[in-house]
């Protein structure tokens, strides 16, 4: 063990100071003559990207489900093998520091980064989180915890204040976090970008130190969201350690500056030194080798990534048709905007390069092979997507694109080095390949690109920096002699999308090249060429015309990166382009219709009821085209339960007429009714509730037997209840438990989740659903009133006008004493069994509070 108090003695201020900033974007410096190793971090919350950003670079990572489907596996173990998967990933990136998972709450069906989160319930976030922390950490790796605390939207949320009042605050958002650091460990926190309350996150201490670190016991270290607001003196003293990116602008060098000059004290700089040298030796990072970045595409992590896709898959609808019965042969139309591309991820710091691309018509297409028929039936794209894959070819006869890099801004000479792109998204962070260093490079790229369409093509280009297009040696696009003004894509820094026309027929090749430089760009850099194909007018058209001619229909619908993505929030909930009409007019052209639902969030599904069955298969990472294809035919169970409700109209939602903000304010004024107890408790309907999800087989519940029939502060409980397979094949049930309150001094919800089982059992057998009980199950914040001794003292000649004094003038958790009941249930609106229990009253200690299990 290091002596780390003996090592922060032995450093100067200038020392100690140049570890609470980082140096670049992704590395904290070391100090090598005292042995403490430079660390690098990485995003992200789907996989360990390395130093690119926004799935550019070279470097290709393992793409696990989005947040929403791992929340929907409701499947703690499962989880905790994905996250050591992911922190393997992070060690092949020579990182450290792992930069999620994000538990931010579904507040609003809306919110952009929704796909990045579990759920809309603090527990269920909070476990799932849990054990993805702990997974990663068990590959040396640190996990953070992110964005602390109420970033639920993306709207201004660089100022943005979140105005949430105390209950909810304890009972919703910080559960997770809290859930996180007692169960899970974890060994950072990211905080968010937003105020809260009108303070910045950066600068309170009562979060980031009375209940981050006195109250849950947190022993790691608190870093900023990137160019977070931080302030030397505030932000000190609050309880951060680390300024990202670096170079430091309050802390680092001017943490130095403060601290010489008194505002700060010695003592506060060491306390976060200590902190950060805490957590090297607990990963055991002290004598790391210099971080390498390097792709290992391995079988075991595809069968775990594959896992998570399927078991995230909710059932939403079934009339008998699915699985289908592929003994039978028959032919199926695959249709829509998303069956020919991978949707795989949502867009911002959450894309990756994955190790590969494949597509669910490509897929299907090995399956089915001549009994498939292929329909768009519509475009979803709000610019134009990179060609990829069999459509470019390069000299060498390699699919892709050939890149000769420069180490100059002119294309001049030799090539300094030559790779192979698969796609023309060629985006560049810090040093684009070994050889080319810094940001003085060129680069040239050239495939011949070939049409899978009669009519005119459109090129696009969106550049970082300089570039320019030809097209068989003839200039189409030039954005070097007269770049564009600023657009909308890649958080603003590109330059507006140009398009030029280029008339093809099918099967024709056209040689395109690329070159680009690096002037005027910040950050990264490159091009990304997009195609857009012919448009048509008989797109539904064609559509309804293979649908009436096949067996099945099967209709892929969805969102992309575009439309899900960390910077903006949705402006609605309905699909994007002309997805609802295509499905109903597909449902009436052949009764035999599966709607497959690819999207990371909730959308409104006008035509649910009209359409034999809907698949939800989220934004699944790399495998979702795989598990899409054996849950279509049964090689695999839909295991997923929904981790949010599907609300019926987005005006139904609580959070409508206060979302995204105003006046520089957000405020959460449902209170704690947010997500499926806004619902629930105001029995207002719904798509599809909380928790809800089919399966390919049926099971019988038994009685629930609870451990005791009086429950008392500092007992636990048990709740019990076999489950028995009584179909003819494997599946899995998912039975939820929810506590109905007793009656108190203080509105709650109707119901809440307070624990659930995964069971996967075979034809026949019987296991017994298991829930553990705490304090916590029964217990809610009291914040208390901050009036009540003002108003005692100013009425106390009236002694019956206010109540008298109470242990409940003390804040905290509470329990209010009476009859609970215990519901086990399929869904929060499906609840199949109800026990009653005694419950004693009072306040929970902190030592009584869930500690890790």
């Amino acid at each position: 063990m290091t002596d780390i108090a003996a090592l922060v003695q032995s450093l100067t201020v200038e020392q100690k100071a140049s570890l609470t900033a980082g140096t670049d974007f992704w590395n904290v410096a070391g100090i090598s003559s005292h042995g403490i190793p430079a660390i690098r971090v990485t995003d992200g919350p789907n996989g360990a990207r390395g130093s690119a950003l926004l799935g550019g670079g070279l470097v290709s990572s393992a793409c696990v489900p989005c947040g929403s489907a791992l929340g929907a596996t409701w499947d703690p173990i499962l989880i905790e093998d994905i996250g050591a998967l992911v922190g393997d990933e992070a060690r092949t990136k020579g990182c450290r520091f792992l930069l999620g998972p994000t538990i931010n709450l579904h507040r609003s069906p809306i919110a952009g980064r929704n796909f990045e989160c579990y759920s809309e319930d603090p527990l269920l976030s909070g476990r799932i989180a849990a054990a993805f922390v702990r997974g990663v950490q068990s590959r040396g790796v640190a996990a953070t915890v992110k964005h602390f605390v109420g970033n639920e939207a993306e709207f201004e949320r660089n100022t943005i204040s979140s105005d949430i009042d105390e209950r909810a605050m304890r009972e919703l958002y910080l559960r997770p976090f809290e859930i996180a650091v007692r169960e899970g460990r974890v060994l950072a926190v990211m905080t968010a970008y937003n105020r809260v309350n009108s303070t910045f996150c950066t600068e309170q201490r009562s979060l980031l130190t009375d209940v981050l670190r006195d109250q849950w016991g947190f022993d790691g270290i608190v870093m900023t969201d990137w160019f977070g607001a931080a302030d030397t003196v505030a932000s000190s003293g609050a309880g951060l350690d680390l300024e990202m990116p670096g170079p430091g602008r309050a802390f680092g060098p001017t943490l130095a500056d403060a601290v010489r000059a008194g505002r700060v004290p010695e003592a506060a700089l060491d306390a976060i030194v200590t902190r950060w040298l805490g957590v090297i030796d607990r990963l055991d990072a002290w004598n790391d080798p210099p971080p390498i970045e390097t792709s290992i595409d391995r079988p075991e992590h595809r069968v775990l990534a594959r896992r998570a896709a399927t078991d995230s898959i909710v059932l939403l609808r079934n009339n008998a048709i699915l699985p289908i019965d592929d003994t039978r042969h028959p032919s199926i139309a695959l249709i829509g905007p998303t069956a020919g591309v991978a949707h795989m991820m949502g867009g911002g710091s959450a894309q990756l390069t994955p190790h590969y691309r494949i597509t669910p018509a490509e897929v299907l297409g090995d399956r089915l092979g001549p009994r498939l028929t292929l329909a768009r039936g519509c475009t979803i794209d709000r610019s134009a997507r990179p060609a990829e894959g069999r459509q470019l070819r390069t000299a060498t006869g390699e699919f892709g694109v050939a890149v000769d890099f420069f180490a100059n801004q002119h294309w001049h000479g030799e090539p300094t080095v030559s790779t192979v792109r698969p796609s023309t998204r060629l985006l560049f962070f810090d040093d684009p390949v070994p050889g080319i260093s810094g940001n003085d490079f060129s680069f040239r790229a050239t495939t011949t690109f070939t049409a899978t369409a009669d009519g005119v093509h459109h090129l696009t280009l969106t550049q970082l920096g300089r570039a320019r297009v030809l097209v068989d040696g003839h200039t189409l696009l030039d954005g070097i002699t007269d770049p564009p003004p600023a657009g909308d894509e890649f958080f603003g820094l590109a330059g507006r999308e140009m398009r030029a026309p280029v008339n093809m027929r099918r099967g024709e090749s056209v040689e395109v090249t690329i070159e680009s430089n690096t002037i005027g760009a910040a950050f990264f850099y490159g091009v990304k060429l997009g195609v857009v194909p012919p448009a048509s007018d008989h797109d539904i058209d064609d559509a309804v015309a293979a649908a009436t001619a096949a067996d099945i229909a099967v209709v892929m619908v969805g969102t992309s990166d575009e439309w899900e993505s960390e910077g903006h929030d949705r402006a609605d909930m309905d699909l994007p382009g002309d997805q609802d009409e295509l499905v109903r007019r597909v449902a009436a052209a052949n009764p035999n219709t599966v709607v497959v639902v690819n999207a990371g969030a909730p959308v409104t599904m006008p035509w649910a009821d009209d359409v034999a069955a809907i698949l939800y298969v989220w934004l699944g990472g790399q495998e979702m085209a795989g598990a899409l294809d054996a849950v279509l035919f049964g090689d695999a169970e839909p295991a997923g339960r929904l981790p949010v409700t599907m609300p019926l109209e987005l005006e139904h939602n609580p959070t409508f007429g206060t979302f995204p903000g105003e006046n520089d304010h957000l405020p959460y004024g449902e209170g704690l009714l947010m997500g499926y107890r806004h619902y629930d408790t105001r029995h207002l309907p719904v798509r599809y509730p909380f928790g809800h999800g089919g399966s390919y087989t049926s099971f019988a519940w038994g009685d629930v037997t609870l451990s005791c029939e009086q429950f008392a502060i500092g007992d636990s409980g048990r709740a019990t209840m076999p489950v028995t397979n009584t179909g003819t094949r494997r599946g899995a049930e998912v039975v939820q438990c929810y506590v109905r309150p007793a009656r108190g001094p203080l509105s709650r919800p109707a119901r809440e989740l307070v624990g659930w089982a995964k069971l996967w059992l075979d034809p026949g057998e019987t296991a017994t659903a298991i829930i553990e009980l705490d304090a916590r199950s029964f217990a809610h914040w009291d914040p208390t009133s901050s009036e009540r001794q003002h108003l005692r003292e100013r009425t106390r000649t009236a002694p019956h006008a206010v109540s008298p004094a109470s242990p409940r003038d003390v804040p905290g958790w509470w329990i209010d004493a009476g009859a609970y009941t215990i519901e086990m249930a399929r869904s929060v609106a499906d609840v199949q069994r109800r026990v009653s229990i005694n419950v004693a009253g009072g306040r929970i200690a902190e030592s009584c509070q869930a500690t890790p299990l």
